[in-house]
């Protein structure tokens, strides 16, 4: 039976778009209150006279060292507890290897790997004070298999899985539940650097999925009872080859 999240508190990062926002909102109509985290002021603003009281909105570079230091704290602060934290920013880097500079790699690694761990270790000792938490970390099913047509993209997702596999280990005794969602391809901005024909393809074909079906399988794991921990849900557009 589905557990109620009415009450709860969650904090989603990359909120303002995509599957961040598709999860803000299934949070909202679940009853939690959701700090939505992004850069992105205006879109924030935006979007909290939209979504109403229950969505807070809070400012954060993740990219930036002392932003994001003071993340979870900010959180806190806002909100007074956090039940639910949603790692989901993140960058997208296609094509070969020796087509990407330096800096770009670095920008990516940090976002998609760095950024990630440091959330996590943030936001640990509430969520273990609690006795209670869950952490999703968005992933893809490029963290599954070797996509040689995103070496650097593939290879954060790599990491990813590996660290959301042992952070599960490590804090499921403390009755916090850590996982993570894969999907494929999502209609979202990470594809913003999709040559146009390739998009156009893949949307007629069929191999393309909302970032609300990535939100719905989200909701299916938080809403487990505490006794189940769903380690990693692959969503893939049916007829997306690899």
């Amino acid at each position: 039976m589905a557990e109620s999240l009415s009450g709860k508190v969650a904090a989603v990062t990359g909120a303002a778009s995509g599957i961040g926002l598709a999860t803000t909102r299934a949070l909202l109509d679940a009853g939690a209150t959701v700090v939505m985290v992004d850069y992105d002021e205006a879109a924030l603003t935006r979007l909290g006279g939209e979504l109403g009281k229950n969505a807070i909105p809070q400012v954060t570079n993740l990219l930036d060292a002392e932003s994001c230091s003071a993340m979870v704290p900010g959180i806190l602060e806002k909100a007074g507890k956090l039940d639910i934290m949603h790692c989901n920013a993140g960058t997208y880097i296609g094509g070969d290897l020796i087509e990407t500079d330096t800096a770009t790699i670095d920008r990516m690694l940090n976002l998609n790997v760095n950024a990630v761990m440091k959330n996590v270790r943030d936001v640990i000792p509430h969520m273990m004070e609690r006795g209670t938490g869950d952490i999703v970390v968005t992933c893809s099913v490029a963290g599954h298999m070797p996509i040689q047509w995103e070496p650097v993209y593939s290879g954060s997702k790599w990491a990813i899985t590996c660290f959301v596999q042992t952070m599960r280990r490590q804090l499921n005794k403390h009755g916090i539940r850590v996982g993570q969602v894969s999907p494929g391809p999502v209609i979202s901005a990470l594809l913003a650097d999709w040559p146009e024909e390739n998009l156009r393809k893949a949307k007629e074909s069929g191999s393309l999925i909302e970032p609300t079906e990535v939100s719905e399988a989200i909701m299916f794991m938080l809403t487990r009872p505490r006794n189940v921990t769903i380690r990693d849900m692959v969503v893939l557009p049916t007829n997306f080859d690899i």
